[in-house]
């Protein structure tokens, strides 16, 4: 079932759309082809892109979006939205999602994840990672 998109998905989703910009970075990197935004528990917007390398030492939007929130000294996170290479949201990887959880083990179950932006496609984390560690 869809619901209203608010406000504050319509900032999430401009702030990701403002750093999604797909760049070759070297002959072995490219990155900005995913970009995300995470609101967190004071209700500031941190964004990342994604950072991908021929090594798989890269990096997804979400959690660079995740360590720019840590790096600004918080820890809660209450929404997720990410904006893929052909403009659509998507799901959060399996990587993304064992990292949510493990950030907010206590209450995971509350942290929201936009699924399609266009038809207001809202999901819970722990819709996503049911059963985590049980």
């Amino acid at each position: 079932m869809s619901k209203m998109i608010g406000q504050t998905w319509k900032e999430m989703h401009e702030a990701a759309k403002e750093v999604q910009n797909s760049r070759k970075i070297s002959n072995h990197m490219e990155a900005g082809g995913v970009a995300a935004a995470v609101l967190s528990a004071s209700n500031r917007i941190y964004v990342g892109v994604c950072v991908d390398t021929a090594c798989t030492l890269g990096i997804c939007a979400e959690r660079n979006a995740l360590f720019n929130m840590i790096t600004n000294g918080e820890k809660e996170i209450k929404r997720v939205l990410a904006i893929m290479p052909n403009g659509k949201n998507g799901a959060p990887c399996g990587a993304c999602r064992e990292f949510m959880v493990q950030l907010m083990e206590k209450n995971y179950q509350n942290v929201e994840i936009m699924m399609n932006y266009e038809h207001g496609k809202v999901v819970t984390l722990s819709e996503l990672t049911p059963n985590w560690w049980l």
